[in-house]
């Protein structure tokens, strides 16, 4: 492996071997580097430990490389919080090319990071019903969630890309079709999920959703760790 410079130590929430859970991959055995920190304050967010509760520990790249290498089965994803907002990401996104890794983003698309190198851009902007409404952050929140300019350049900054929308009830499915439309994302790259955290919540607006997405052209996606795991840490 070639040598690299040494930026400061990253702030990480946790490093987990998992299954992913949602999008393209879903099913595919991942090593999880969840960073902590976000500029968003969803309302039904299920990582308040990397937003509304910010926490973890500062780990140099080596160590969160090597980590990486002992668990990784070739699958690395990189999320949040926001990842994007990390100044080491570029370097940690490089090292991982360099190991030979496929690399997935998850990223709310509302910060462009320079340099970031990944094979999967998965962009989930947040819908209106997110804004956490009558707290400090609802302004902020409402004025940064929707960036249109940065999702259509992270859309290009990788090789493929998915859109994963967090969907709660009929009226996100406008806000869904003008993103499409603002983007000109291919409606096969876009994945609709159903709001909650608990099997009872995915199967009552799953069944729904389904519906919904044989109507539209739109792609059905289960929290598949939700159905494994549960609503908890390191899965």
């Amino acid at each position: 492996m070639p040598a690299f410079p040494t930026p400061s130590p990253m702030w990480i929430a946790e490093l987990f071997y998992s299954v992913q859970g949602e999008g393209l991959l879903a099913g595919v055995p991942s090593l999880f580097i969840r960073t902590s920190g976000c500029n968003l304050r969803c309302t039904w967010c299920d990582t308040p430990y990397t937003s509304w509760n910010a926490a973890g520990k500062h780990l140099t790249l080596d160590a969160v490389m090597d980590y990486t290498l002992a668990h990784s089965r070739g699958h690395v994803v990189l999320t949040g919080g926001e990842p994007l907002l990390a100044p080491e990401l570029p370097e940690l996104s490089r090292r991982l090319r360099a190991a030979a890794q496929h690399i997935t983003i998850e990223t709310a698309g509302t910060v462009w990071a320079e340099g970031v190198d990944c094979d999967l851009m998965s962009l989930s902007p947040k819908l209106r019903h997110a804004t956490p409404v009558g707290t400090e952050w609802e302004a902020r929140h409402e004025e940064l969630r929707r960036r249109p300019d940065v999702v259509r350049r992270l859309m290009h900054a990788a090789g493929e890309y998915q859109f994963k929308f967090v969907v709660r009830d009929e009226a996100d499915l406008a806000e869904v079709d003008e993103w499409v439309r603002d983007t000109g994302a291919g409606r096969g790259r876009v994945l609709l999920m159903p709001e909650g955290t608990t099997v009872e919540a995915m199967n009552e607006r799953g069944a729904w959703l389904g519906e919904v997405c044989k109507r539209t052209g739109y792609r059905f996606a289960p929290r598949l760790h939700i159905y494994l795991y549960g609503n908890r840490r390191g899965t």
